[in-house]
């Protein structure tokens, strides 16, 4: 089997996680909703690589509710930091039994080592899941416009790092929030939840944070 994070207690409001460094406390935070036009879901860094291909699951078109997953740094019961540990589209409220690899393209799960796990390379230090339909607006941007929006000299006041939303598509509404990505640039994998019956619950992006 293919590596899957225990992502059951990463996405536990209140739960900690220790090691050497310190302790972390993970948050809840609800951001804006994100608009899928096409159903279609990308990951990746949308400021580096806005046209990545779309995850091979699809949902109905709509508006779908996401959350950000801070993992707040603790030294002796004192916060020195936060992080955001996940970033989650909820597709569904209803439980998650199973998780499994969101692949891309022609990526196989089969493919990959006990330890392994297809992700997104992020060079500009945030992260997005997001229709193909707002990155492909985003392409035809200007670097200059790409600075002014979702890298601005301060970020609004927010307890998520990184947190930014632009509607990019105006037509459909199709936009893209970010979030920082864990301690900065890597690559970072994308799961899809499921109900016992096999239908989607969430897609969620695990920026490698708390300690396994």
């Amino acid at each position: 089997m293919p590596y899957t994070p225990d992502l059951d207690r990463l996405l536990t409001p209140g739960a900690r996680f220790t090691d050497q460094h310190g302790a972390y406390l993970i948050e809840a935070h609800p951001v804006d909703d994100v608009v899928l036009p096409t159903g279609r879901v990308v990951g990746c860094d949308p400021l580096v690589c806005p046209e990545a291909e779309p995850f091979t699951v699809t949902v109905p078109p709509g508006r779908y509710p996401a959350r950000a997953w801070v993992a707040v740094v603790l030294r002796e019961d004192a916060e020195v930091d936060r992080r955001v540990a996940a970033f989650e589209l909820i597709v569904s409220a209803e439980p998650t039994t199973s998780w499994e690899p969101a692949v891309a393209g022609d990526q196989d799960v089969a493919a990959l080592g006990a330890d392994d796990y297809f992700g997104y390379g992020v060079d500009a230090g945030v992260g997005t899941l997001a229709d193909p339909t707002a990155l492909a607006a985003l392409e035809g941007w200007d670097e200059d416009r790409i600075e002014e929006v979702f890298i601005p000299d301060e970020l609004p006041a927010s307890p998520v790092p990184g947190l930014i939303t632009a509607v990019l598509d105006e037509a459909s509404g199709a936009n893209v929030v970010t979030v920082a990505t864990g301690w900065g640039d890597g690559c970072y994998g994308t799961w899809i939840g499921r109900t016992a019956d096999g239908r989607v619950t969430s897609f969620v992006t695990d920026f490698m944070v708390v300690p396994e």
